[in-house]
């Protein structure tokens, strides 16, 4: 169950009225909630304010004994308890103008605030949102509107390309019947000599073009070559450092398997000069 505390540990907290263990509770509950402290630090303030009101002595008036009159007897309890409560009353309604106190009875329950009332934000209804249909027929609008609009921008397109088509035929006829022209009127030899030109042409991009492949051909086999060279080459460096490593694994277990022999050696000698000793020699019969 969490720590809530109430008015009366605030006010015991405030008169130095607590326990210790109640205290440190109290403490800890106030660093972990700021608007605890400022609570406590509105009653400090109401505190000292109170008390720095200082008590005025009311002084009953004289009352005249066998006077025809009735008065007021001043000193009957009742009437002291009915003073001391509009004193206090008057008292409060004064310190809590100064202060900013704010008192309010709700719902059967009593509030006392300080400061100024906040004002409490007003929400706004919410509004209506759209349904499944709504949301498909808006859907449907747009995607309608875009085709129309695509379906216009193509025909437009169209027609602009028709249009630029027909003008460029326009203009290369012109120049399509004059070289049909030049051609019908160019002699057997003029078309002998253009022909013999092209195929000379013809011959040197061939011959250029075979060149040129078979020298890229034989620089891609060279540089395979070479990088299968290097590969031999690594592979054999490979290899001799695995051979080499295997040979100082086998030199190592060599010397470990001599060196282990030795000791068996050692311990078997040592044990055979102990039992030998330890055992009586008979005497002779002779």
């Amino acid at each position: 169950m969490s720590y809530r505390p109430d008015e009366k540990d605030f006010m015991a907290y405030l008169y130095n009225e607590m326990e210790s263990q109640e205290k440190e509770k109290f403490e800890r509950y106030l660093l972990e909630n700021p608007e605890a402290q400022k609570e406590l630090s509105g009653m400090q303030r109401l505190s000292n304010m109170m008390s720095a009101v200082k008590d005025k002595e009311v002084i009953a008036p004289p009352i005249v004994i066998g006077d025809v009159n009735p008065r007021f007897n001043w000193n009957t309890p009742y009437l002291k308890t009915i003073i001391s409560i509009a004193a206090a009353v008057t008292l409060i309604i004064v310190v809590g103008k100064v202060a900013g106190i704010q008192a309010s009875f709700s719902n059967n329950e009593f509030k006392l605030s300080f400061g100024e009332p906040q004002k409490t934000e007003q929400t706004l209804p919410a509004t209506p949102s759209l349904t499944a249909t709504e949301v498909q027929d808006m859907i449907s609008t747009s995607l309608n509107e875009n085709n129309v609009a695509m379906q216009a921008t193509w025909k437009q397109t169209q027609q602009q390309l028709d249009a630029s088509i027909r003008k460029n035929l326009a203009d290369n006829s012109g120049k399509i019947n004059q070289l049909v022209q030049q051609a019908s009127t160019a002699s057997q030899d003029q078309i002998r000599q253009f022909v013999s030109g092209m195929q000379t042409e013809n011959v040197a991009m061939v011959k250029d073009y075979f060149q040129l492949t078979s020298s890229e051909q034989k620089k891609y086999i060279e540089n395979l070559l070479v990088d299968f060279a290097k590969y031999l080459q690594q592979q054999r460096n490979d290899d001799l450092q695995l051979v080499q490593s295997r040979l100082n694994n086998l030199e190592q277990n060599t010397d470990l398997f001599k060196q282990e022999t030795e000791q068996i050696l050692s311990s078997i000698i040592t044990t055979v000069g102990t039992n030998g000793n330890s055992v009586p020699v008979s005497g002779s019969r002779y």
